[in-house]
Order: C-alpha cells, then sequence, then structure tokens
C-alpha cells in the first residue's frame, strides 16, 4: 500500500524495498512488524502520514540513505542536515504555533556524575520532567562523557537516569529556541553525545551500557542505542515520537537504532509514534536484557 508520502508499506510478505511490512502473524524478519490489525494500522498510518507528508518523505529518505554498519558521524551530519530541513519547514512551524511560547527551566545539575576506581556513572537528573533533555544537559552530558573518552583507566560506564525516567527526549519547551537551523545543526554535529557514547562503545564494548526505566523515548533511546549493551526494567516504554513534531530523530537515532533493529522497524516506530514494550524491545534487539 502507497501512503500519502508516497511511502509504500508491505503487507503480509516480507518485501525488502518497503519502508516495512505488516502483519497479523508472529514472524522473526526484521523487514516485518506484527500488530493486531493489519487495516488498522494502516488506517492510523495514512493519516498520520497525510498529516505530516514532507516528515515522513524524509524519514524515509534519510532511513534508506544511511548506512548503519558505515562511520558513524557521516550517518549523523546526513540525519542532522534532514533535521535542519525540517526544522525549516511547514510542519514543524504549525507544531511550534500549536504549542505557542514556552520556556524550558534551567535545573541545577542536568547531569550529575561519579567515579568510583575505574568505573564512570552518569545520571540524567532533571526527575521533575522526566529527565527531558535539553541544551545544558547536553552540555553536561558532553563534559562528564569527556572524562571517559580522554581517560583510559576508565574502563566502565553506565549511563542512568534519576527518578521515574531514563530520558523522555528532547526538552519540548526548548524547541524552536535556536535562531536558525544552520546554528542547530552545527550544536548537533560538533557538540554530539552520540559520536562520544559510540566512540566509548568501540573501546569499551558491553562496558558501556546504559541502564534504563520509565520513558525511554526520542533521544533518550536514541542515545542508549549506541551504547555496547542496554538493559531495561519491567515497567520502560520505548518510542520515536519526533514524527508528530513535524521532525524526524535528530540525536543520531536513525544511525544507532537502525543498527539495533533494521530501518524498517525504526521506520514504524516514526510513522506509528508506537511505544513498544520491553518484551518487544528485547525481541528486536533493541535492548539486551530485561531485568
Amino acid at each position: 500500500m502507497e501512503l500519502p508520502a508516497g511511502i509504500v508499506v508491505g503487507v503480509e510478505t516480507p518485501v525488502d524495498d518497503a519502508a516495512f511490512t505488516l502483519t497479523e502473524s508472529a514472524c522473526g524478519d526484521r523487514r516485518t512488524v506484527t500488530v493486531a490489525s493489519v487495516s488498522q494500522t494502516l488506517d492510523e498510518l495514512a493519516e498520520r502520514c497525510g498529516r505530516w507528508p514532507q516528515t515522513a518523505a524524509v524519514c524515509d529518505d534519510v532511513l534508506r540513505s544511511v548506512d548503519p554498519t558505515g562511520p558513524t558521524r557521516a550517518g549523523v551530519v546526513a540525519e542532522s542536515l534532514a533535521y535542519s530541513t525540517l526544522q525549516a519547514g511547514t510542519e514543524f512551524a504549525r507544531w511550534l504555533a500549536e504549542r505557542g511560547p514556552a520556556t524550558a527551566p534551567q535545573l541545577p545539575d542536568p547531569v550529575r556524575a561519579s567515579r568510583v576506581d575505574g568505573r564512570l556513572s552518569v545520571e540524567f537528573n532533571r526527575p521533575q520532567r522526566h529527565n527531558a533533555f535539553s541544551t545544558d544537559a547536553r552540555a553536561a552530558l558532553l563534559e562528564a562523557l569527556e572524562v571517559a573518552r580522554l581517560d583510559p583507566s576508565v574502563e566502565e560506564v553506565v549511563l542512568s537516569g534519576a527518578g521515574r525516567s531514563f530520558c523522555s527526549g528532547g526538552d519540548l519547551d526548548e524547541f524552536g529556541s535556536f535562531a536558525d537551523p544552520a546554528s542547530a545543526h552545527l550544536a548537533r554535529t560538533r557538540h554530539s553525545p552520540a559520536l562520544v557514547l559510540d566512540e566509548l562503545t568501540a573501546r569499551l564494548g558491553r562496558r558501556c551500557r546504559a541502564q534504563v526505566h520509565g520513558q525511554v523515548l526520542g533521544s533518550g533511546l536514541e542515545m542508549a542505542a549506541y551504547c555496547g549493551w542496554v538493559v531495561s526494567t519491567p515497567d520502560a516504554v520505548f518510542g520515536l515520537p519526533e514524527l508528530s513534531l513535524g521532525l524526524i530523530p535528530g540525536a543520531g537515532g536513525t544511525v544507532s537504532v537502525t543498527r539495533r533493529i533494521g530501518r524498517w522497524r525504526t521506520m514504524f516506530l516514526v510513522l506509528s509514534g508506537r511505544a513498544i514494550d520491553p518484551s518487544t524491545a528485547l525481541a528486536w534487539g533493541l535492548v539486551d536484557a530485561v531485568e
């Protein structure tokens, strides 16, 4: 079936060239997504793609263009350029207008870091906002991760979140605060936690791990997916809700999530806006353990 954005969804039989294939039968093929009702899901997807056709089409372009097995920086740059294009588009502008004026609160110590011997623990610390990721949180996270990047005596990195959630994604009250999309692109790519986490995982493997719980959404999921080992609690929910903002994942998720679950299921998470539970995340390979 072709959706309003020109995106083709396969039905029942896995199709490599489709955005993804829907089936009502259990299937381990990463090109497929098992749903309770194919017809109902198609109706939902048609409605969402009809409301955000530009964003859906750009996401499809990016996921087809980025090679998740290639250099991480190339994928992050391509993703960010597409994200900036959408920041200048009508669908994001509509979301900003619907949201209205907003100011993200400045909270003290948005990230806490502690070290014991060779283990560095890094914790998101905006529990009042489900650890929504802000500019000051990104700066603090980078500062903490830089210790591990530069000091070879750090042998383990553990990323976690305080309060009820690991990280609920970008702080929506901060969206639209950059002066222009070009500046936002440079900030995303020159100060990228994704690139540092990727480097640390290359060095530490499973000893660079994320411990996730509660809301694991948007940028929170994207960053966790870069870690070499992701452990989830049974209460976690996972999703990529950016389409409803007129945006695509912008914290490196088109690379990190795709590496773990393939472009087809990544595309489904974006287009559908649906969240998945830990058992599905484990079956897909989005997390490595549920404890």
